[in-house]
C-alpha cells in the first residue's frame, strides 16, 4: 500500500458515521442481512470476502445477485480477475477508498463477509509488505512446480529459518509465499510483520457482530446451497474458469467446490463425489471460521441470526427508524 493510501485510510472523514461489521460462517445469512440494513438506512455494502471480489466466480462464491446489487449500492464484488493473486493488501487498499466514498456520502459503510484475515486487516493493521515483482513469483512457483514442496521448504530453511520452522512442510501456498518474500526483499515475512500498516478502523469507530447460527442447521444450509449452486450453473461457472489453464495456486482457483469439480471435468470424480468433497470442505471451512474469530477477533459480538435484526436496532439508531 503506498503511503498516499495509508494516510487516506488513517485520515479518512467519518462524517460522524459508525462502520458496521458483518461477519459470521458460510451460509448464515450475512449478505440478506447488510442488505436488508442498507436498504433500511441507506448504507453502502462493502464486500469483506476474499473469494467474492473474482468476477470469473459469482455463483460459486454466492456472491450476491446482479438484482439486489442493484438495490443498493455495493462495492467491491466481482471487480478482480481469476489471473490475480488477489491480497489482503490489495484488499485494504480497496476498501480504504470505499471506506473514503461512502463517509463522504454520509452514508452508512457495511462491512460484511467471512473473511477473517480481511476483518483482522480492517481493524488491527495490516503487515506492510511490499509488491511481489511477478518475475520473481513466477519463478518461485516454477520452482515448486519441477522441484516440488519439500525442496521448497529445505530452500527456505536456509534463507528464513523462522519462517520454515512455523511452517507446515507441505504447505505449498504459503512456502511459496514465504520464499517469494524474502527473495524480492531480503528479509523474512516476520520481519515486515514487525512493521505494520495502521487499521482503516480504530477502536471506537465501528460496531462489529459475528452470525452465531446453531451448527446442525448451518451444516443443512450449506449442504442445500451447493446443489443450488449446480442448479444454478456452478459447473458450468468452473468450465469456463478451468478453460483459462490458470496457476492453480491462484486463490480463484482454490474455491470451495472449485478444486473438486475441476477434478470431475478431468474424469477423476463423478458429479457426485466432487458435491460431495465442495460440502464438506465448505462444512469445514465454516468450522474454522468459528474458531478463528473467537480467538482472533473476541471483540465482535456474537448473535444467533434471528435475533440480530434486534441487536442492531439497539446499536444503531437507524435500523430501528
Amino acid at each position: 500500500m503506498s503511503v498516499a493510501t495509508r494516510d487516506m485510510a488513517v485520515h479518512s472523514p467519518r462524517s460522524g458515521n459508525q462502520a458496521l461489521l458483518i461477519a459470521g460462517p458460510t451460509a448464515s445469512g450475512k449478505s440478506a442481512l447488510a442488505l436488508a440494513l442498507a436498504e433500511q438506512v441507506g448504507g453502502v455494502v462493502i464486500n469483506t470476502d476474499s473469494m467474492q471480489v473474482y468476477r470469473d466466480l459469482r455463483i460459486i462464491t454466492a456472491r450476491p445477485t446482479a438484482d439486489e446489487e442493484a438495490r443498493v449500492s455495493h462495492r467491491l464484488y466481482g471487480h478482480v480477475d481469476a489471473a490475480v493473486n488477489f491480497s489482503a493488501g490489495s484488499w485494504v487498499s480497496d476498501a480504504a477508498a470505499a471506506l473514503s466514498e461512502a463517509c463522504a456520502e454520509n452514508r452508512l459503510p457495511i462491512f460484511v463477509g467471512g473473511s477473517g484475515l480481511y476483518f483482522k486487516a480492517l481493524t488491527r493493521g495490516l503487515s506492510a509488505v511490499p509488491p511481489i515483482p511477478a518475475d520473481i513469483r513466477d519463478g518461485v512457483r516454477a520452482r515448486l512446480e519441477q522441484n516440488g514442496v519439500e525442496a521448497l521448504h529445505a530452500e527456505l530453511r536456509k534463507r528464513d529459518p523462522e519462517s520454515a520452522e512455523r511452517l507446515k512442510p507441505r504447505d505449498r501456498t504459503r512456502i511459496a509465499r514465504a520464499l517469494e518474500v524474502v527473495e524480492a526483499t531480503g528479509r523474512s515475512l516476520t520481519d515486515w510483520h514487525r512493521d505494520g500498516l495502521p487499521p482503516l478502523l480504530p477502536p471506537g469507530e465501528f460496531t462489529a457482530l459475528f452470525l452465531a447460527p446453531e451448527r446442525e442447521a448451518l451444516y443443512a444450509r450449506i449442504d442445500a446451497r451447493f446443489e443450488a449452486m449446480l442448479a444454478a450453473s456452478a459447473l458450468q461457472e468452473v468450465i469456463a474458469l478451468a478453460a483459462r489453464r490458470l496457476d492453480p495456486l491462484l486463490p480463484a482457483m482454490k474455491a470451495h467446490g472449485v478444486p473438486a469439480l475441476i477434478r470431475h471435468l478431468n474424469g477423476e470424480l463423478t458429479l457426485q463425489q466432487a458435491a460431495e468433497i465442495g460440502r464438506a470442505d465448505t462444512r469445514h471451512y465454516a468450522k474454522r471460521q468459528f474458531t478463528w474469530f473467537r480467538h482472533q477477533l473476541p471483540e465482535f459480538e456474537w448473535v444467533a441470526p434471528e435475533a440480530a435484526r434486534e441487536w442492531l436496532s439497539a446499536v444503531i439508531p437507524r435500523a430501528s427508524a
